[in-house]
């Protein structure tokens, strides 16, 4: 399988490797990045990139591609999505895929008339066996009607400081930290409600890593913790004095169109990381957390533990199991039209979602979505051109 791969960062050299260890077919032909900090992970694990070229529009003239993989910075996923159609190509793309309502739109306007097959995206938590394991038990009617949610991510300072060094800090390059990082979990608490979002209100700011929190100011000299994630395009060694625009900090309250409501936390400064849910239903309840590895399931009529599953992290993944499942899967979907779990219509939801928050937080009000779904929809079932 011949892949061609543009913005050749991280995230996409790791997953290089886990595609190369799924599959030894999986070729990298060639690759577009001026700065390409995946690449010497991938070098030290012998897999072989290609040709480096200048453009993405070199790089799709000059190979017969059979994938096209896309982990450029958020802000210019659209182009890089609408060249890759354009040539006629199956594409994935790492979420978020978009950065912008009116991109989400003109991403809808191109499913229209490219369809949805073609674009995959790297939501990778939808292929975790946790999640996988807790649709089950919502599909076997365990749970009942869904009531409400109550879900978090946090991170560890690492990570957090990891943020604030990165392009990432950046919400013109990133969309905002609630899209770039909690997208995965917004889609998967989205398809456990089974409706959209359409009220929402959220607050927040940043409050931990700012210069009255840096530790050196305490005489702590040792400050390996807050540099130990290397950062790419853009990087900076500033911490609790970084120019980011993102927040380390933000709650929202969600009510979706059919009465779920749902309520989600994010903190970027928690030392003892969790990534949990708690969702209740008409017959029972859900409980888990993906870092700490489990799911319990309880009963309504007796108060029984009725699910009581533990997981364990694996070789390959960087993401709960889900990392080479969702290899397996993308790759069988290029060969066969293999159905997966997660599409780009999840992915726009849940950006738009994750957008709306961002939009509530900073004018202080409740975010109507149904005005927004409305031009989405028109948009997404448009005739194609």
């Amino acid at each position: 399988m011949k892949v061609g791969i543009i913005g050749l960062g991280f995230r996409l050299g790791y997953l290089g490797y886990v595609f190369k260890a799924i599959d030894s077919s999986f070729d990298i032909v060639g690759y577009v990045d001026p700065e390409p900090a995946g690449l010497p992970g991938l070098t030290e694990k012998g897999i072989s990139v290609g040709k480096a070229y200048g453009s993405p529009e070199e790089l799709l003239a000059s190979e017969k591609l059979d994938l096209l993989m896309i982990g450029s910075p958020n802000h210019l996923h659209l182009d890089h999505i609408r060249l890759g159609l354009q040539a006629g190509l199956k594409v994935f793309c790492e979420k978020p895929i978009v950065t912008t309502i009116a991109e989400s739109i003109e991403l809808a306007h191109l499913m229209a008339k490219f369809g949805h097959e073609r674009l995959m995206v790297g939501l990778v938590l939808r292929y975790s066996p946790l999640y996988k394991d807790l649709r089950t038990i919502q599909a076997e009617g365990k749970l009942g009607q869904i009531v409400s949610i109550e879900a978090s991510e946090h991170i560890e300072p690492y990570h957090g400081a990891f943020f604030m060094r990165d392009w990432r800090r950046y919400e013109r390059y990133s969309g905002s930290f609630m899209l770039e990082k909690c997208c995965h979990d917004l889609d998967l608490y989205n398809g456990v409600a089974g409706a959209r979002p359409e009220r929402v209100a959220s607050f927040g700011g940043r409050k931990s890593f700012i210069p009255a929190n840096d530790p050196a100011r305490e005489g702590i000299n040792d400050l390996e913790l807050f540099h130990r994630k290397p950062s790419g395009w853009m990087g900076s060694d500033k911490v609790f004095d970084s120019d980011a625009d993102i927040i380390d900090y933000q709650v929202a309250i969600v009510e979706y169109a059919n009465g779920v409501g749902m309520n989600f936390h994010t903190n970027l400064n928690v030392p003892d990381q969790f990534r949990r849910f708690a969702i209740m239903g008409s017959r029972g309840m859900a409980e888990g957390d993906f870092v700490r590895g489990y799911l319990d399931v309880h009963e309504q009529l007796t108060g029984n533990k009725v699910v009581e599953n533990k997981y364990a992290a694996t070789e390959l993944s960087q993401h709960y199991g889900a990392d080479e499942q969702m290899a397996s899967d993308l790759l069988e979907s290029v060969r066969t039209g293999l159905e997966l779990p997660v599409s780009t219509l999840n992915a726009l939801e849940a950006g738009i979602l994750a957008l709306a928050m961002d939009e509530a937080r900073m004018k202080k009000t409740v975010v109507d979505l149904r005005p927004i779904w409305d031009r989405f929809d028109e948009a997404l079932h448009a005739r194609a051109a």
